[in-house]
């Protein structure tokens, strides 16, 4: 355990789920197994009555709100929210069912003044907002976990080495559309916001302890107000696989089959991965099969699917064999910004050079601060800047340059002097 860790450990409040907060912490050391909510299960809220009556109750309570969400990825469409967990003192804990209650926005309002506590907030943001909840304010546990130097940052690895209990993880993964819950997952998911609060306070400590507090609030601060992310440009092309497709046909293939697959799932409410696999759709374009025969030989493709299926993704393929040669899709462009670091030296020996000195400096600096380098500064900026630098490398304008590049005021502060000093680096 890290000096940061025996802090934050020795501050925060201990529980095993039976009873108010204890400092009897076993002398082995040993994480304490967090087995049942201190107040137990609660009723699932799934009807506008019980909603009244939560929301009335977490608007009473006091401090700030633990929040989190459970999706069913890779069973059902899309990424919405099918359970939405709460905890606040005066209040307890609130186990929420979006599918009868999907407008959430009378809680978001209720606690629109509250900071809400999440663990990797950029995960369920997204779903929470598609069900009206908005955070005005948040403290994203995991990222502090980052910011503080803890190796491990998932909220189990946070949770036993910071308050020394131990949350059983083994539904992280289940299909939390299945109707009714299972006793056992409602357990898990209370307790995944049993001692989030608990766990914000003492990390809040450690980062005030070692001058980071201010970074962490410019950090959440970010992330409570950034956009929605825009829809993808030709998702299809992020098929797993996708390298192995070098010709125009092929790629409409692709296309064509993504397509076809993302219409099933949507339609179905299933994962595209179950309608038909990456895999799969790669194997058809790279043998456009001219008929089901010559498609049923395919990895992906085999006995067990049906002919109606089978004639589905054929017609699918014969939509991009049939295309003319100016409707096929075009190569994928080079992606905006600087090309692959490996071919820089070739390139812009100079770049080469900056890049060495600039990455040579973050490390450096990361090391020293206890954080990992992507926390102190993205690659990405880092790149952006060395390969096209501001014409004139004094602090002012690297400031400027980093600050377009959506660098936050502290990261500007601590990486402006690395990046004038490399910027002038000779190649």
């Amino acid at each position: 355990m890290t000096d940061a860790q025996e802090t934050a450990a020795d501050t925060a409040p201990r529980t095993t789920g039976g009873g108010p907060p204890d400092e009897n912490v076993p002398a082995n050391g040993l994480p304490i197994p967090l087995l049942e909510p201190r107040e137990g299960i609660p009723p699932v809220v799934a009807s506008d009555e019980a909603l009244a009556q939560v929301i009335a109750a977490f608007a009473a309570g006091r401090g700030p709100v633990a929040v989190d969400a459970e999706r069913a990825s890779g069973y059902r469409y899309g990424q919405r929210a099918y359970l939405v967990q709460l905890r606040r003192d005066g209040a307890g804990t609130a186990l929420i069912d979006p599918v009868g209650c999907p407008d959430l926005s009378g809680l978001g309002e209720a606690l629109g003044g509250t900071e809400w506590i999440l663990h990797a907030a950029t995960q369920d943001l997204p779903c929470l907002r598609d069900i009206g909840m908005r955070p005005s304010s948040l403290f994203d546990t995991e990222l502090a976990g980052r910011l503080a130097g803890f190796p491990r940052v998932g909220l189990g690895a946070m949770v036993e080495s910071v308050l020394g209990y131990a949350l059983e993880k083994g539904h992280s993964a289940v299909d939390w559309s299945n109707r009714p819950l299972p006793e056992p997952w409602l357990r898990y998911a209370a307790l995944d916001v049993e001692l989030l609060v608990d766990l914000r306070d003492a990390l809040e400590k450690e980062l005030d302890r070692q001058g980071k507090l201010e970074w962490a609030h410019e950090e959440f601060e970010a992330i409570a107000t950034a956009p929605p992310a825009p829809p993808r440009k030709d998702p299809w092309r992020r098929t797993s696989g996708m390298h192995k497709v070098r010709r125009r046909r092929q790629m409409a293939v692709v296309r064509e089959l993504w397509t076809a697959r993302d219409r099933v799932a949507q339609r179905r409410d299933v994962s595209p991965g179950k309608v038909l696999s990456d895999a799969a759709i790669v194997e058809a374009a790279l043998a456009v099969p001219v008929n089901v025969a010559a498609l049923t030989a395919l990895p992906g493709f085999g006995h067990r699917m049906g002919r109606r299926q089978l004639e589905q993704w054929q017609a699918a393929i014969d939509r991009a064999r049939a295309l003319p040669e100016s409707e096929l899709p075009q190569p994928g462009k080079e992606p905006a910004g600087p090309p692959p670091p490996r071919a820089w030296a070739d390139k812009d020996p100079a770049a080469a050079a900056r890049l060495a000195a600039a990455r040579a400096g973050v490390t450096a600096l990361a090391e020293e601060l206890h954080l990992p380098q992507e926390n102190l500064i993205t690659p990405d900026t880092v790149r952006r800047v060395c390969w096209e630098p501001p014409a004139r490398a004094d602090r002012d304008a690297v400031e400027a340059a980093l600050a377009a590049h959506g660098a936050r005021r502290w990261q500007i502060g601590l990486v402006t002097p690395l990046l004038v000093e490399a910027l002038s680096a000779k190649g």
